[in-house]
C-alpha cells in the first residue's frame, strides 16, 4: 500500500483534519436519512401515494448503498482514497440535487439509488482512510470524534425536516447538501491522505452481478409483499430465486481468489459475531427511524415540526454517549455491552409500542432520549469490535464486509417495518389513526424482538474479546468476565 499525494508535513496535518472531513460524509448521510424520515408523511401526500409507500424511497437508498459498497474497497485501492471520496461526494450532491427535482415517487426512488452510490463510496472509504491512518489504540476514539459531529445530523434533521416541510417545501430538504459538498470537496483536496495499492487485483464482476441481483430481489419482495402486489405462488418464486442468487454468489466466492466479499474473514471468530450479531440487531432497530413519525404525525397527529422534537432527544442522547463509550467499554469490555445492551435496546422498541394519545409529551421525551443513548452504545461497540483482529492488510475487505452488511439490515428493516405494519391493518382502514396505530404498535413489538433475539449471537463473545481496541489492562479482563 502506497501514500501518494500529500508532503510529509500535510500528512500530519491530515491526520489532524481527516475525522472532521469523514464527519463531513456522515453529517450529510445523516443529516438526510434523518430529515426525510420526518418528511415522509409531507413527501406522500405531496407526490399522491400513501405513507407506508415512501419505505420504497427510503430503503432503495440504503439498499444501492449495500450493493455498490462491495467495491468501495476495491475502488479505494485502485484509484486512491482522495479521488474516490471526492468522486463519491460529487455523485451524492448530484443525486440529492435530483432529487429535489422529482416530480413523482418513481424518478425520487431512481435518484436516491443514484445518491446511493455516492454514498456506497464516500462514507466506507472515509472510514477506511480513518482505520488506515491512525493505531487500533487510537480506533475508538477517533471514531467517536468522527461521529460527535456527524451526529449534529440527526440532532438537527428531524427538527430542520419538520420545518422545510411544514413551513418552505419539502424539496428544500435535498437541496440542504449542495453546499455542504462543496466545503467537503474543498477539505478532501486539502487534506484527505491519498492511500492506494500499487497492484489491484481484477474486480469480481461476475460476484456484483449475483450478490447485487440477490439482495436487490430480496429487497423487491419485502417492498411489495405488504402491498399485495404479488401472488404467493409469485412471491416464493422470486425468493427463491433470490435465495439462488446469494448462494450461488457464496459458492462462487469460495473460488475466487479475490472475491467481491472476502467471506473467509467470518473465521474470525470475533469479526464473525460483530457482523452477525450487528445484522440482526439493526433489523429491529432499523424499522424505528421510519416508524416514529408516522407514529407521531399520523397515529397522534402531531405536526411535522412536534413530530421532529420528539424525535432529537435520541440525537442528543447518542452524541453524549459517544463521550463516554471508550470508558464503558474498557470497564465492562464488549461481551458485557452488547448482550445487556442489546436487551435493553429491545425492550426500549417494545416501549415505543406502548405510545398512545394518553401517553405525557415527558414521558415521550424520555424513553426517546433513554432509547438514543443505549442505540448509540450499541454502534459504537458493534462498529468497533469488527476490526478487533483483523489484520491491517485486511481491513478494506473488513470494511467492505461489514458496511454491506450494516445497510443491507437497514434496509430490510425499514421494508420489515412497513411489511409488518401493513400486515396489521388491512388497506381500507389505513386511514384510521387509531388503526394506524394498533398496527405501528405491532410492527415495535415484533422488531423488539427481533432485536433481542441478536443477544443470543453476543454471548458467543469472550471477555477478553476487543481488548486490543477497547485497551482494557489484564486487571480488567476480570470484570469482563464477571459481566
Amino acid at each position: 500500500m502506497n501514500l501518494t499525494g500529500p508532503l510529509p508535513e500535510r500528512t500530519v496535518a491530515g491526520k489532524r483534519w481527516l475525522p472532521w472531513l469523514v464527519a463531513v460524509a456522515f453529517f450529510m448521510e445523516s443529516l438526510d436519512t434523518t430529515i426525510l424520515n420526518t418528511a415522509v408523511p409531507a413527501i406522500s401526500s405531496a407526490l399522491g401515494v400513501a405513507p407506508l409507500s415512501m419505505k420504497a424511497v427510503l430503503a432503495s437508498y440504503t439498499l444501492s448503498l449495500a450493493v455498490f459498497i462491495p467495491i468501495s474497497g476495491w475502488m479505494a485501492d485502485r484509484f486512491g482514497t482522495r479521488r474516490v471520496f471526492a468522486s463519491a461526494i460529487g455523485l451524492f450532491s448530484l443525486g440529492s440535487l435530483l432529487c429535489g427535482i422529482s416530480s413523482n415517487i418513481h424518478l425520487l426512488v431512481a435518484c436516491r439509488i443514484l445518491q446511493g452510490f455516492g454514498g456506497a463510496m464516500m462514507v466506507p472509504v472515509g472510514r477506511l482512510t480513518l482505520v488506515r491512518t491512525f493505531d487500533k489504540s487510537e480506533l475508538i476514539r477517533a471514531m467517536s470524534f468522527v461521529t460527535i459531529p456527524a451526529l449534529i445530523g440527526p440532532m438537527l434533521g428531524p427538527v430542520t425536516g419538520g420545518l422545510i416541510a411544514g413551513y418552505v417545501h419539502w424539496r428544500a430538504i435535498f437541496f440542504i447538501n449542495l453546499p455542504i459538498g462543496l466545503a467537503g470537496l474543498i477539505m478532501v483536496y486539502l487534506h484527505l491522505p491519498d492511500y492506494r495499492e500499487s497492484k489491484t487485483p481484477p474486480l469480481d464482476l461476475v460476484g456484483l452481478i449475483l450478490f447485487g441481483s440477490g439482495i436487490a430481489l430480496l429487497s423487491y419482495v419485502l417492498e411489495v409483499f405488504g402491498d399485495h402486489g404479488l401472488s404467493l405462488r409469485e412471491t416464493m418464486s422470486f425468493l427463491a430465486i433470490a435465495a439462488l442468487l446469494i448462494v450461488g454468489y457464496g459458492l462462487h466466492a469460495s473460488r475466487m481468489a479475490f472475491p467481491l466479499l472476502r467471506l473467509s474473514l467470518f473465521r474470525l471468530r470475533s469479526f464473525s459475531i460483530a457482523v452477525s450479531g450487528g445484522f440482526i440487531t439493526r433489523l429491529g432497530i432499523g424499522g424505528a427511524p421510519f416508524l416514529l413519525p408516522l407514529l407521531y404525525q399520523i397515529g397522534l397527529g402531531f405536526t411535522p415540526v412536534q413530530s421532529g422534537l420528539l424525535i432529537m432527544p435520541q440525537a442528543i442522547a447518542a452524541m453524549s454517549t459517544k463521550i463516554i463509550a471508550q470508558y464503558i467499554l474498557r470497564r465492562l469490555g464488549y461481551r458485557g455491552v452488547l448482550m445487556s445492551n442489546t436487551l435493553i435496546l429491545g425492550g426500549g422498541l417494545v416501549l415505543f409500542g406502548t405510545i398512545g394519545p394518553s401517553t405525557p409529551v415527558w414521558l415521550i421525551v424520555l424513553q426517546a432520549f433513554c432509547y438514543g443513548m443505549f442505540s448509540s452504545m450499541q454502534y459504537t461497540s458493534m462498529n468497533t469490535l469488527v476490526y478487533a483482529d483483523v489484520a491491517p492488510s485486511q481491513t478494506s475487505a473488513a470494511s467492505s464486509i461489514a458496511s454491506t452488511l450494516q445497510q443491507m439490515a437497514l434496509s430490510f428493516g425499514v421494508a420489515i417495518a412497513g411489511l409488518l405494519t401493513a400486515l396489521f391493518i388491512p388497506a381500507e382502514l389505513r386511514a384510521d389513526p387509531s388503526k394506524f396505530i394498533h398496527g405501528i404498535h405491532e410492527a415495535f413489538f415484533l422488531l423488539g424482538a427481533f432485536t433481542i433475539v441478536s443477544s443470543l449471537i453476543f454471548s458467543r463473545l469472550k471477555a477478553s474479546d476487543g481488548l486490543n481496541v477497547s485497551q482494557q489492562k489484564a486487571a480488567a479482563g476480570g470484570e469482563g468476565a464477571a459481566s
